[in-house]
């Protein structure tokens, strides 16, 4: 009986695809190419192709190509021989986290091996009992033992997983799993190339999704696109920084309010006093005295990770109470619902989903005297 290949291509990338292949080869294979067949790797290098059969990063990227298409010809003429992939795209790994889509991957491309599935959704493969697992010791499929590389079985508590073994670095040791690596890193290089003309800033077609300095310096000069993973800490981190300057240069952009009477250049002195302070502590300022016909914000700045709402109070002596006293829980729902407006706002206008910004604070500062010295700036929440 033959041997089940299983290896997956795609596990680090910052963008694109998780893909898995899977190679049935039977015993004792060769391949049967003549002179005059089309087997291009036959007339190029006068022997059998299954003798070039390696772990594919060993392998250059034309012979690797070469590989893919005799494998995959091979299949298409010869009943015994098996292909199959199974992908999970970004946003998908995203959801599901990355075990996860190696476990749901690696199910495709085995039911798409058998014709279950097209090893795009679902997965094919029926989550059995351990009785039944037994029982299919002895099923009748084209293939006695399943090999996965490296050291976690993806298909447990399918009808196969009693037929796995897991061996690390099998690509390099196991023909099947050579052959799978290949076809996987083939096909998963022609997805990046692809959607390189659709997203020609970043450069997939050169570095296929992985954090390359090229790769860093387009995200952090483009931001994220559909295809990147935004649960790796890097596209993350990269992301949320974007979103910041984006979030900061559009609030600059606008026109503030004209501070006309006393009442407001007393107010404008404090929130600066308090401005010039969060920018000491490594904040941004992205928007100040901010006012819609719904709410108003005095300050809004940035981390790295968070944005803080601040409510400012000055007060010249503490005659009618101390500034921090006006912050009850009444004007604390009130800056919550103005945080919360600005926030849905704002991702509207930068075309983000509300979770891929970053998370937020309420804050209040206490400024007073008649030199407008800042009492105190704490976070509410």
């Amino acid at each position: 009986m033959a041997i089940l290949g299983i290896d997956e291509v795609g596990r680090g990338p910052w963008a694109g695809p998780l893909v898995i292949g899977a190679v049935v080869l039977p015993d004792n294979f060769t391949t049967k190419c003549k002179a005059s067949d089309d087997c291009d790797l036959r007339k190029s290098t006068g022997f059998d192709w299954t003798s070039q059969l390696a772990d594919s990063k060993k392998l250059t990227t034309k012979r690797r190509e070469k590989l893919s298409v005799e494998i995959l010809n091979e299949a298409s003429r010869n009943v015994g021989v098996m292909t199959g992939l199974g992908w999970v795209p970004a946003r998908e790994l995203d959801e599901v986290g990355l075990s996860e889509a190696l476990r749901l991957a690696t199910r495709r491309a085995v039911g798409n091996l058998l014709g279950l599935c097209d090893g795009k959704s679902g997965d094919g493969l029926r989550t059995k009992n351990r009785q039944e697992l037994q029982n299919d010791l002895q099923k009748d499929v084209p293939f006695s033992e399943i090999i996965i590389d490296g050291t976690q079985n993806f298909l447990v508590d399918t009808e196969y997983e009693v037929k796995v073994s897991v061996l690390p670095k099998a690509d390099a040791k196991v023909r099947e799993v050579s052959a799978a690596s290949i076809i996987a890193k083939v096909a998963r290089d022609n997805y990046m190339k692809g959607i390189a003309g659709k997203y020609p800033e970043y450069g997939f077609d050169k570095h296929v999704g992985y954090g390359t300095a090229a790769h860093k310096a387009a995200l952090e000069k483009f931001g994220p696109c559909p295809e990147h993973r935004r649960s790796f800490r890097p596209v993350a981190e990269i992301a949320q920084k974007f979103t910041l300057r984006q979030a900061n240069g559009l609030m600059h952009s606008e026109k503030s309010n004209q501070l006309t009477n006393t009442t407001k250049q007393i107010g404008n002195r404090a929130e600066t006093k308090v401005a010039d302070y969060l920018k000491s502590q490594g904040h941004k300022i992205i928007a100040r005295n901010y006012k819609t016909k719904f709410y108003e914000i005095d300050i809004v700045s940035a981390t790295e990770d968070t944005i803080y709402f601040t409510e400012v109070k000055y007060r010249k002596n503490d005659s009618y109470g101390k500034p921090l006293e006006f912050v009850n829980d009444k004007k604390q729902k009130q800056m919550a619902f103005a945080a919360e407006c600005f926030i849905q706002n704002l991702a509207r206008r930068l075309e983000r989903n509300i979770d891929d910004l970053p998370k937020r604070k309420l804050a209040a500062a206490s400024v007073g005297g008649s030199d407008y010295r800042l009492e105190k700036w704490l976070v509410l929440e």
